[in-house]
């Protein structure tokens, strides 16, 4: 009798041709074992196939698995203040109320104590045991004018016109929904069981409507403020308005900061904002719209063309003299950044002529003839903005990136992430409003609630929002 083949020798000459329809009826006949056998093979080829190409089933499609990504780079300083600087900590607390503590017994042995007079002081702060809403009626006597012929009435200051809820909680929930990016739903839930006092998701809406109307007025002086400005950042994100397609806008500096939520990414949104001329310096990344506006002076970010080179020897084309131009536009622009850090230890004449040959050395660098194709690419970029590139050198207080922009209009992406933007018009105009007043606020360092609900007293006692504090236009200048 001839020696039975095992069942490797026959699925093996199977496979020789790919597995289809024919070698899968073919190995079911052979009975349950053989096909136990192909499917154990199978899976097993598969593992070392997605061993070998990186992947993994646990990770999704075109990611890297976890345990294959390389470890993160060590920290190359301790974190904190350097060594000399003032710290920073909590302030002092008021003290508001006093408590004596005595031990009555040793807490050890329960013996009897001596008493010394060597008390410690401990503060602790706390909120208060029970957080209850304050409702206040407001008894309105009604009068006669003879004078004007009509009746009239004194004006409670304490809410805006036909409202129940007052301003401190109004601007309050404004001040979690829009500046510190807290959901409605969340809102809603926290005063409802913290507070004891009762909000609807709908209401609290129509609340930030009335303020946000009054407050306009802050929001153009704020506008204002930053078109007369002498250094500007500008950047723009996506935003979703009644589920379609919107941008939200930044204009910011260390002084104020505008919002604009507007269908378009184009030029006609920043046309509308500077309306004229902008006689400052204008810090942006290359989007092509700020190019439509007419300034003394730009400075494009050097932070993204540093990102572009990254990204250009990570995920294109490296052939050729790619690493050369690479490595030489990098060696530029940090000899450029390291120039300015040391402005004010060198003598001017040292600093205009470092200054000089690093302008030489770039129209060098953009005057040669690449041959790499991403290179020739940047090449393109480096001609149109030769001018806007090396700004900072020539100005105080010109960044040579646009990164206080970045983390200004970081606020407004945790929004959108967290509350999926806005349903409405009148939705989008209260949320750059109020964006906008919060903002600027905070950087003058001001306490934006209190601010805000003395304005709106104010407001109704004389029929008239009073000016934004100073203290914002003359940082802004």
């Amino acid at each position: 009798m001839p020696p039975k083949r095992t069942p490797e020798l026959d699925i093996r000459a199977l496979l020789e041709n790919g597995f289809n329809e024919e070698t899968a009826r073919s190995l079911y006949a052979q009975g349950e074992e053989v096909a136990i056998f192909v499917m154990m093979q199978l899976a097993t080829s598969a593992k070392k196939t997605n061993d070998i190409n990186g992947v993994h089933p646990s990770a999704p499609s075109a990611s890297v698995p976890v345990f294959q990504k390389e470890s993160g780079k060590k920290r190359k300083k301790q974190p904190g203040a350097k060594p000399g600087h003032p710290g920073s900590r909590r302030p002092p607390p008021v003290i508001t109320h006093r408590q004596d503590h005595r031990a009555t017994k040793c807490p050890g042995c329960g013996g009897k104590l001596h008493r010394r007079n060597q008390p410690r002081p401990r503060l602790v702060e706390d909120i208060p045991k029970d957080i209850t809403p304050e409702v206040t009626e407001h008894t309105i006597h009604r009068d006669y004018c003879p004078h004007c012929r009509k009746i009239v009435e004194p004006v409670v200051p304490d809410a805006l016109a036909n409202a129940t809820i007052g301003h401190r909680t109004v601007v309050l929930t404004a001040f979690l929904h829009y500046f510190v990016g807290v959901t409605i739903s969340q809102i809603v839930e926290i005063f409802n069981t913290q507070f004891q006092f009762k909000l609807t998701p709908g209401g609290l809406v129509h609340l930030w409507h009335n303020p946000a109307s009054l407050l306009v007025f802050w929001y153009e002086q704020i506008g204002n403020a930053a078109r007369n400005s002498t250094v500007l950042h500008a950047d723009e994100t996506g935003w979703r308005g009644n589920g379609k397609t919107h941008w939200l806008w930044c204009f910011t500096n260390t002084g104020v900061t505008y919002y604009v939520i507007d269908r378009s990414r184009a030029s006609p949104v920043v046309k509308r904002f500077f309306k004229q001329v902008f006689k400052g310096v204008l810090v942006t990344d290359f989007w092509g719209a700020y190019n439509a506006i007419v300034c003394a002076a730009r400075q494009k970010c050097l932070a993204h063309l540093l990102g572009d080179l990254k990204k250009g020897g990570k995920y294109k084309d490296t052939s050729g003299d790619w690493t050369t131009f690479s490595k030489r536009l990098k060696r530029i622009v940090r000899d450029a950044m390291r120039l300015r850090g040391r402005r004010d230890s060198i003598p001017a004449s040292e600093y205009e002529c470092f200054r000089n040959r690093i302008e030489k050395r770039l129209t060098r660098h953009w005057k040669t003839e690449w041959k790499n194709t991403e290179a020739r690419r940047l090449v393109k970029r480096l001609k149109r903005h030769r001018k806007e590139l090396l700004t900072f050198l020539y100005y105080d207080g010109v960044p040579c990136d646009n990164n206080h922009a970045e983390r200004t209009i970081r606020n407004g992406v945790v929004m959108r992430k967290n509350s999926y933007c806005n349903r409405s018009v009148d939705g989008a105009t209260t949320q750059a409003v109020l964006m906008s007043v919060f903002a600027t606020l905070k950087q003058c360092g001001f306490h934006g609630t209190t601010i805000i609900v003395e304005a709106l007293r104010e407001c109704l006692l004389t029929k008239k929002l009073p000016n934004l504090p100073i203290k914002c236009l003359q940082t802004a200048e």
